[in-house]
C-alpha cells in the first residue's frame, strides 16, 4: 500500500516570505515544531492509502492537470483548526483563481474509478503552517487572528503527487510526479 496526495507547490522564495511574517508574529518559535519549506503546500486532494499497483494509473490519470492554466494567488488570514475548542492547526489563506475550484473537482472525479472517496467537505485552500500538540496561550492564538499576513502575491503553476510517509516523528513527503501548468 502506498500513502498519496496531491499537492499545488507553492513557489521557494513565497515560502520564505511566509516564514518571515510569522517570524515577525512569534519571533521566539524554539518551543513550536513549526512546519518546514519542503512540507508547505497546498492540498488539492488526500488520495490516502491505495494498493501499490494503482500508482502508475494514477500518475497517467493526473496527466489532466496540464490542461489547467496557471493560478494567481495570494496570502489571507491566518486561521486555525480547532479540535475539542483547543487548536490543533495554525495556517494562512490563499485567495486562488477560481479555476482551482474546477481542479479540486475534476480530481475528485477522476479518482473515484480507482475507489478514493469525494472529499465531502467544503475546500479551503490554506497552507498549513504549525501542528500544535501542547497548550497555546489564548495570546499566541489572538495574535495570529489580529495579524496582517502582507497579503503576497504569486502565481503557481506546478501540482505534484506525493507520497506521504508517518512515523512516530511525524510524516514525510516524496514528490512522484510534478504536473506543469499552462503559462
Amino acid at each position: 500500500m502506498i500513502r498519496l496526495f496531491v499537492a499545488l507547490n507553492i513557489p521557494e522564495a513565497i515560502k520564505e516570505q511566509i516564514k518571515q511574517v510569522r517570524k515577525n508574529i512569534c519571533p521566539k518559535d524554539e518551543n513550536f515544531n513549526w512546519e518546514t519549506n519542503s512540507k508547505i503546500h497546498l492540498t488539492l486532494k488526500f488520495v490516502g492509502e491505495v494498493d501499490d499497483k494503482l500508482l502508475i494509473p494514477i500518475i497517467e490519470e493526473l496527466n489532466f492537470l496540464s490542461n489547467f492554466n496557471e493560478l494567481f494567488c495570494n496570502t489571507s488570514n491566518f486561521g486555525f483548526f480547532f479540535k475539542n475548542h483547543e487548536p490543533r492547526i495554525l495556517w494562512i489563506g490563499l485567495n486562488i483563481d477560481k479555476e482551482i475550484y474546477s481542479i479540486v473537482h475534476e480530481l475528485n472525479e477522476r479518482m473515484i474509478k480507482f475507489r478514493v472517496p469525494k472529499d465531502e467537505r467544503t475546500f479551503k485552500p490554506h497552507l498549513t503552517l504549525l501542528r500544535i500538540k501542547q497548550r497555546v496561550t489564548a495570546e499566541f492564538v489572538e495574535k495570529f487572528k489580529q495579524a496582517e499576513s502582507g497579503r503576497i502575491q504569486f502565481t503557481a503553476g506546478e501540482v505534484s503527487l506525493f507520497q506521504s510517509k508517518l512515523s512516530p516523528m511525524g510524516s514525510t513527503y516524496k514528490e512522484i510526479k510534478k504536473y506543469y501548468l499552462k503559462c
